[in-house]
């Protein structure tokens, strides 16, 4: 028997030559190799070719299948035998390709429904000799077809970002709306470095793809803060993603091929979150604060309770600063300049208690346009920020203004009751703080008015308080 017909096939040019072994033989590893099961027939209908993912689908070896004119009695119930027959040769006559569904029986006489692409083999002589079909389990075409349609639609249409990042984490395709997150066009992401997009939590993004790399799929979903560098300046945003290993099909031992990085916008609702959580702290601080004021016999000393209840998670340093004489009565002018006179302070150095000081009465150094005296001016709030310089120059901005030397950042509230500005409290931040927002506006100015009734009660009985 010549080579061809071992592997399925059928050889009627008589002596095998050396050069058609060779070529018999890489016929037969081709056929062989295919994913799909494939058979083909002479134009008699003999079939002539089958290969090994045909007999796995129905069991027939090919020594079995080649040689058998049609399907009728064995690959196919003898009622159908002559429709199917009929659909498989008329490809001999259409052009292009068919495709038919219809019902193949198994060796061991099970049923099986396939889908098959059909089309004419030419002769030398450019007339049909022919045809050769193509078939699989309709189920697994279908199943194949569902997952194209899936990645097109999650590379097109999906409402979150899809971002496929080959083994160097780069990108490799995106779709519209990671586009749009990400703050650029397509065509122009693709094959960047990821730190090239992002200013900020790159490196988190970038160890978490190491890892879906070398250990698989995360069980759960993961939120990485980043800051994207668009058009409009640099945004920072809160995406909640998930990760997919990307491994090759058609390799026996799993070859990663990058990662499938799904990634949806949730900023604004963990800024809710984180918004809702401080608000629900800093309630809490005021409560317990006004609890233990209560406690206090000296009003001043309730006073720098509450001070002691703001700091936590609030700033890192507080001033208190009453002014000097008489309280400033609302609507009118101060006589002279105004003198500040320090009356309670936080540590400069270990974390404590706030301390009373200025016993002597001898006002603060504070130059002309401090916020402090603004502040008081004004009777409203200021913000002062030491902006972003070297940190020589902002530790001499805080010393200019008798600040501690690691603040860059305050918030200056003036203390009012009755209608009248008794002084200003300082709020201070260090570097590792952002700068004061309104929110941190609004809760200092909370504070204030509870120091300032606490101020005002100790002003009301001086022989028994410390003021």
């Amino acid at each position: 028997m010549s080579a061809s017909r071992r592997s399925g096939t059928t050889d009627e040019l008589g002596p095998d030559e050396p050069g058609e072994t060779a070529g018999s033989d890489l016929l037969a590893a081709l056929l062989d190799g295919m994913d799909a099961a494939l058979c083909a027939l002479d134009a008699d209908g003999v079939v002539t070719h089958w290969n090994r993912e045909a007999e796995r689908i129905l069991g027939w070896t090919a020594a079995e299948a080649v040689g058998r004119h049609g399907f009728a009695g064995w690959a196919v119930r003898t009622a159908d035998a002559e429709e199917v027959q009929a659909r498989l040769m008329s490809a001999m006559t259409s052009p292009g390709r068919q495709v038919h569904e219809f019902a193949l029986v198994t060796k061991d006489g099970g049923r099986v429904l396939v889908r098959t692409q059909t089309a004419a083999v030419r002769g030398p002589d450019g007339q049909p000799a022919g045809v050769y079909c193509a078939f699989s389990e309709v189920h697994a075409q279908i199943d194949l077809e569902r997952s194209i349609a899936l990645s097109e639609a999650l590379l097109q249409d999906a409402s979150w970002g899809v971002v496929l990042v080959d083994a160097d984490l780069r990108p490799a395709v995106v779709n519209a709306h990671a586009a749009r997150a990400l703050g650029i066009r397509r065509t122009s992401v693709l094959g960047r470095p990821l730190g090239e997009l992002l200013a900020q939590g790159v490196e988190e993004l970038e160890a978490a793809l190491t890892h879906v790399l070398a250990e698989g799929a995360p069980p759960a979903p993961a939120e990485v803060w980043v800051t994207v560098r668009t058009q409009e300046g640099e945004k920072r945003r809160c995406w909640r993603s998930g990760f997919l290993r990307l491994a090759s099909p058609l390799a026996e031992e799993p070859v990663p091929l990058g990662v499938g990085w799904l990634f949806q916008d949730v900023t604004e609702a963990k800024q809710g979150e984180q918004d809702a959580s401080l608000l629900r702290f800093r309630t809490n601080q005021l409560y317990r604060a006004s609890r233990a004021a209560a406690e206090c016999e000296d009003p001043v000393e309730a006073a720098t309770v509450h001070l002691d209840f703001a700091l936590a998670g609030f700033a890192d340093h507080a001033l208190v600063d009453r002014v000097a004489g008489a309280p400033q009565p609302a609507g009118e002018g101060a006589p002279g300049p105004v003198r500040l006179v320090r009356l309670a302070a936080t540590p400069a150095g270990a974390p404590g208690p706030s301390r009373l000081a200025g016993a002597a009465g001898l006002p603060v150094r504070y130059a002309e346009g401090h916020p402090a005296l603004r502040c008081v001016e004004r009777a409203g709030t200021v913000r002062a920020d030491a902006g972003s310089g070297p940190a020589e120059r902002a530790r001499e901005w805080a010393l200019e203004r008798q600040w501690p030397e690691d603040a860059v950042h305050a918030l200056c509230v003036v203390l009012r009751s009755r209608a009248r500005t008794l002084g200003v409290v300082t709020f201070l931040r260090g570097t590792a703080r952002s700068r004061f927002e309104r929110s941190d506006m609004a809760y200092a100015e909370d504070v204030a008015g509870r120091i300032a009734a606490a101020l005002d009660l100790a002003a009301a009985a001086p022989g028994e308080t410390g003021v």
